[in-house]
């Protein structure tokens, strides 16, 4: 998350919190009940609390502001409220039934979205639910940053307004499904559905961003890229010290600047599934992820396509 907005929450929680109210209580509701019961969910950037009580049970809650964090402890005794990162959630792969984020992903620079989009990807199950509100640009930008000035009760907060069509690619480049996105005024709702295939894992950066076909079943099942035993990737990676811990790309990503996606999101047995058209449209989504991230070089691997 951006420090800048995580400090203007830690020294305003209260002043935040004595301001703002639930506002989408039913979408809130719909959410809960379309989670499968007894599955974890997640109230990811909670704030004080506001959506806590009308997410169901079990619900964990999350925030950077530590402060944000005692005040949903406070307000909701018995909850689990952690302090967490969006880029960097402390909870295990697969743990999660369904993630609710209501206007936090917005406070993420746009080369940063991808990775917490990725961490999402991670820890819910293929067919995990994920719901998200945030603010869209007012005119036709694909994506622009602002940052709250004095007319604003709490000035310094960076907000990265997405249009539905570049958030939308984004959710599919880290695995999602998009089964529904609505825009109303300056504020978008979108519904994905965590897919069977690989995320980006991506962020600002690179010194190599590693492109493949698209991802293997098994790769998919297995969440490592180029993970079927006998594959050559690793090992070559390793041989040419780009990595130092093999079939890890979250490792190669953080420590390493070494990046991974794919030219094709869908996941299958073989590449020769795939058609022409998946390919010209990938090629235009690589296109504006390069745009976006600006690597130092791009490595396109494959044996065919």
């Amino acid at each position: 998350m951006d420090r800048a907005t995580v400090g203007v929450y830690e020294a305003r929680a209260a002043v935040y919190a004595g301001r703002r109210t639930a506002d989408e209580p039913e979408r809130a509701a719909v959410f809960a009940a379309a989670v499968p019961e007894g599955g974890v969910r997640i109230d990811l950037g909670c704030g004080p609390g506001l959506y806590l009580g009308v997410l169901g049970r079990p619900v964990v809650g999350g925030d950077a502001a530590f402060p944000m964090c005692a005040l949903a402890r406070a307000a909701h005794p018995g909850v689990a409220v952690v302090v967490h990162d969006a880029e960097a959630l402390p909870f295990r792969p697969g743990s999660s039934a369904g993630v609710w984020a209501s206007k936090c992903l917005q406070h993420l620079d746009a080369d940063r979205l991808p990775e917490a989009l990725a961490e999402l990807h991670r820890v819910l199950p293929v067919g995990g639910r994920l719901e998200v509100v945030l603010f869209a640009p007012t005119g036709e930008e694909w994506v622009a940053r602002r940052v709250s000035d004095g007319g604003d009760d709490l000035p310094g907060r960076l907000f990265t307004l997405w249009s539905p069509a570049a958030f939308t690619e984004l959710l599919e480049g880290a695995g999602f499904d998009v089964d529904a996105v609505h825009r109303d005024d300056d504020r978008l709702h979108v519904i994905a559905t965590r897919g069977r295939t690989l995320p980006d894992i991506v962020g600002p950066g690179l010194r190599l961003l590693v492109c493949g076909l698209n991802p293997s079943l098994y790769a998919a099942d297995h969440g490592v890229a180029y993970g079927r035993p006998g594959n050559r990737f690793w090992p070559a990676a390793l041989a040419a010290g780009l990595v130092s811990v093999t079939r890890d790309p979250w490792h190669a990503r953080r420590h390493h600047g070494v990046g991974f996606t794919d030219l094709v999101k869908r996941a299958s047995v073989g590449a020769a599934e795939l058609t022409a058209a998946e390919y010209r449209a990938g090629a235009e989504r690589l296109d504006r992820l390069v745009r976006l991230l600006r690597p130092r070089a791009v490595a396109c691997c494959g044996l065919t396509g």
